[in-house]
């Protein structure tokens, strides 16, 4: 169910902090030279306040209290997890933070963009239809779906600093007539009710407390007879809370993700339902029979490489290539030149790398459960 009270919004403070934190780095080509941009003194206040809730609390440890007070934070949790590992996302994977599916001699770019070709094409979008993206992060599934679809697109995001850059990277090409980004809280959407003929959400809505509250969000300001189309990061019905490493590969991806309350695949499928919505379509796409499993890059198999120009971005994501990144980046903090607590960040997001892997090997966790749902016509 969703929590009877939500975070107050607080759009100027939120601004205030994003520009104390990052400046003019959004307009840095590259995620690691924006990296290096930031105010130390806000890149600490972020750390802090971001890390509170999972330092020396292990999976072992666990307590309901402790995930609710997760849960209570959400929006800042989830806000202060992009001021800290957006630029850490653009220089491992790029601007489309997701997973997808690999075929054969594909290369991870091409995989990625069909991934986000594939939900607009269950999805039936339209040329001219208003689309909303929950959760649009630096703007790069809108991009590619807007140029494969035709669709006008408005982006939700709580990040100020991720907007700055979408906004940047959509008038780069030429797209910024098709493409709006809006700051607000998913949980509390200030649009109309009926605004949009389509929403989707691209491995974004596990942020939220509660799915059922950010679904029945989603149902308000969509359109009678409107769709909406999800990839949602899942517990698999194999994950038993009461087996140690299973929470352990959970929390870890919990973590390290942003994530303050990551539920099992029942639940999501009831949380769409209790919203209103009618369920067309649901599949594990992380269950087909792939050659290539989709968290291949993550694991650092060369092997799987689609093609030789993918040696870089797998070689970024290798145990190897990690390690170098957290020895150059805590040189870096050493000396000055990189903010406080980007080595601690960077840290997080490998261990989230490792649960992530485990828990694709070990059919405990899905990062694309896709839900093809419609708000009924009357």
């Amino acid at each position: 169910m969703a929590p009877t009270s939500l975070e107050t919004e607080d759009h100027s403070r939120d601004a205030a902090f994003n520009k104390a934190m990052h400046g003019k780095s959004a307009d840095e080509k590259a995620g690691f030279r924006a990296m290096l941009k930031k105010d130390p003194a806000a890149q600490k206040a972020a750390v802090d306040e971001y890390f509170k809730h999972w330092d020396n609390k292990s999976a072992g440890t666990e307590t309901q209290e402790v995930r609710e007070a997760r849960k209570a934070e959400y929006a800042t949790l989830t806000r202060h997890y992009y001021n800290l590992a957006t630029d850490l996302y653009e220089y491992g994977w790029g601007a489309s933070f997701h997973f997808c599916r690999f075929a054969y001699g594909e290369n991870f770019y091409r995989a990625i963009a069909r991934h986000e070709h594939y939900l607009a094409h269950m999805m039936g979008l339209r040329e001219g239809m208003n689309v909303l993206d929950v959760g649009c992060g630096v703007g790069g599934p809108a991009r590619e779906i807007v140029k494969f679809a035709g669709v006008n697109i408005t982006g939700l995001n709580n990040n100020d600093y991720q907007i700055e850059r979408a906004i940047r990277y959509a008038a780069k090409e030429g797209l910024s007539k098709q493409l709006s980004f809006t700051k607000g809280d998913f949980m509390q959407m200030s649009f109309p009710a009926e605004s949009f003929d389509a929403v989707y959400a691209i491995e974004a809505t596990v942020h939220a407390p509660s799915l059922e509250g950010v679904y029945s969000q989603i149902y308000h300001v969509l359109k009678p007879g409107g769709v909406f189309g999800v990839y949602e990061w899942l517990m698999t019905e194999n994950y038993d809370n009461e087996n140690p490493h299973h929470r352990e590969v959970r929390l870890g991806i919990e973590q390290g993700d942003g994530i303050s309350n990551m539920v099992k695949i029942s639940e999501g499928l009831q949380a769409i339902k209790d919203a209103g919505f009618e369920l067309e379509f649901n599949e594990d796409l992380a269950d087909r029979p792939d050659a290539t499993p989709w968290y291949y890059p993550l694991a650092g198999d060369f092997r799987n490489m689609g093609s030789i120009w993918d040696f870089f971005t797998i070689a970024r994501m290798t145990k190897v290539g990690r390690g170098v990144l957290h020895k150059f980046v805590g040189g870096l903090e050493m000396i000055g030149v990189a903010p406080h607590g980007t080595q601690k960040t960077a840290n997080s997001l490998a261990v989230a790398a490792d649960c992530l892997v485990a828990g694709g090997k070990e059919k405990l966790f899905t990062p694309m459960y896709l839900m093809i749902a419609r708000k009924p016509r009357s």
